[in-house]
């Protein structure tokens, strides 16, 4: 069964490990090696993270002599994003209406002092 590509960029994306291997490749291509130093898991644990990413089309391993570096491909995540986007507009106009709400809640509960106090200081 095919899984579809913004699928496959969230479930990549799920993992920490994972994540922070895109963190890293962010910062321009590296070899696996310098990748899964930082991680306390073992390579063959690395290869299959990366084998994830790479079926996500979020990473490349190319292939220079003996160095395989990854890179990182970033229009899946782009994809991702857009998609998020839709969702951010959507409850930035939920907050802007609940903060309309209370707006009008305060301003009620200030009516209600000022009647309160007429009524108490005539």
């Amino acid at each position: 069964m095919p899984v579809d590509r913004l699928s496959s960029t969230f479930a990549a994306l799920a993992d920490p490990t994972r994540r922070a291997i895109l963190a890293r490749l962010a910062q321009g291509e590296t070899s696996v090696a310098e990748l899964a130093a930082p991680f306390s898991i073992s390579p063959p644990a690395v290869t299959k993270h990366l084998k994830v990413l790479q079926r996500a089309g979020l990473i490349t391993q190319g292939r220079q002599a003996q160095w395989r570096p990854c890179k990182l491909e970033a229009a899946p995540l782009q994809e991702a994003a857009s998609f998020i986007e839709q969702y951010r507009q959507f409850w930035e106009q939920s907050f802007d209406r609940l903060d309309s709400y209370l707006q009008e809640l305060q301003k009620q509960e200030q009516d209600k002092k000022a009647v309160r106090k007429k009524k108490t200081n005539p």
